[in-house]
């Protein structure tokens, strides 16, 4: 089986206008442990120390790390950088590939007198409205085109994340963090977070399980160019519930099936869920996080941190 290993550094830091005297944040910033994914080895520098540290996790099965500053501090940096080895994730069986959409669908209907599989139990918490992605006809009218009846589940999301990726522009600048769903639809425009909704909301209309996927991908440098530290961002896409094989992934962005270059640190209901880092503060002023994001293949990491910029060195084979 094909393996690949990358190393991945992800650097936040906060510099404030005015002193911030208390403070406590939640970092989902480890890798998830998957059968396709190992995390080798993960390091989390935080400056100034935290009063208070503590991990647990939260119940989707993301690791949380928890800080609470009680001392005065005028900034915040966060070093995230860990070794990661993936594998080839499975894809589905011959007999997964050919359930129709209409048949899944019913599978997650609620009734009073049915009793749910663990596997549908599960997949029925993203069935549903959540914080950042509504249920509405206009998203399942979207999906009809690739949702045609009897039409396999596969086959009809693979053909619904084309279509997202043909229609949509990715604009840097259309939105923000917090742009609704609804505006970033009729603009038809955004990045990874907002395509990652749309998706999702499409799939929800329709009656169908899908959850967003948070992590990394493996950007390419233009030919001739040499990679740049800091350069890469966080990354979002889709996974829907297939019955009998789990949860299928799929990139409308790239308009590819997540494989070797996508790097998990954990999934939810949507952005809200998996916030790679959200505080409350105490002060603090006007402030922007300048965030840095580096995904380098094992290949090339000693030429790209032959100045020593790393707090862990390459993983024994």
């Amino acid at each position: 089986m094909k393996f690949v290993r990358y190393h991945v550094r992800h650097e936040t830091l906060y510099e404030y206008d005015q002193v911030v005297g208390e403070s406590h944040h939640l970092l989902r910033l480890t890798p998830r442990a998957l059968p396709w994914q190992r995390n080798l080895e993960h390091h989390l520098a935080i400056d100034p120390e935290p009063s208070v540290r503590r991990t647990f996790l939260d119940s989707f099965g993301n690791r949380i790390t928890a800080i609470h500053f009680t001392a005065d501090h005028d900034f915040l940096k966060i070093t995230s950088e860990f070794w990661v080895e993936l594998r080839d994730r499975p894809k589905p069986s011959s007999n997964s590939v050919k359930v129709a959409w209409e048949r899944v669908r019913d599978s997650l209907r609620y009734r009073a007198d049915r009793k749910f599989s663990p596997e549908h139990l599960e997949a029925s918490a993203f069935r549903f409205v959540s914080p950042n992605v509504p249920i509405d006809s206009r998203y399942a009218a979207y999906a009809r085109e690739a949702f045609q009846p009897g039409r396999s589940l596969v086959e009809a999301a693979d053909a619904l994340m084309k279509k997202i990726h043909s229609d949509f522009s990715f604009d840097a600048s259309a939105t923000e963090t917090f742009t609704p769903v609804e505006e970033a639809f009729r603009a038809r425009r955004g990045v990874c977070q907002d395509f990652t909704h749309i998706m999702i909301a499409c799939l929800r209309s329709i009656g169908l399980a899908a959850r967003y996927m948070s992590g990394y991908i493996l950007t390419h440098p233009p030919e001739g160019k040499a990679r740049l530290v800091g350069a890469d961002a966080t990354h979002a896409w889709v996974a829907v519930f297939v019955p009998d094989f789990g949860w299928l992934e799929l990139d409308p962005t790239n308009a590819i099936w997540p494989d070797l270059e996508h790097i998990t640190l954990g999934w939810g209901r949507d952005f809200s869920d998996i916030t790679p880092m959200r505080g409350v503060l105490l002060g603090g002023g006007e402030h922007e996080p300048e965030i840095a994001v580096t995904v380098v293949p094992e290949e090339e990491f000693r030429a790209l941190y032959a100045d020593g910029e790393t707090y862990l060195e390459e993983p024994s084979q």
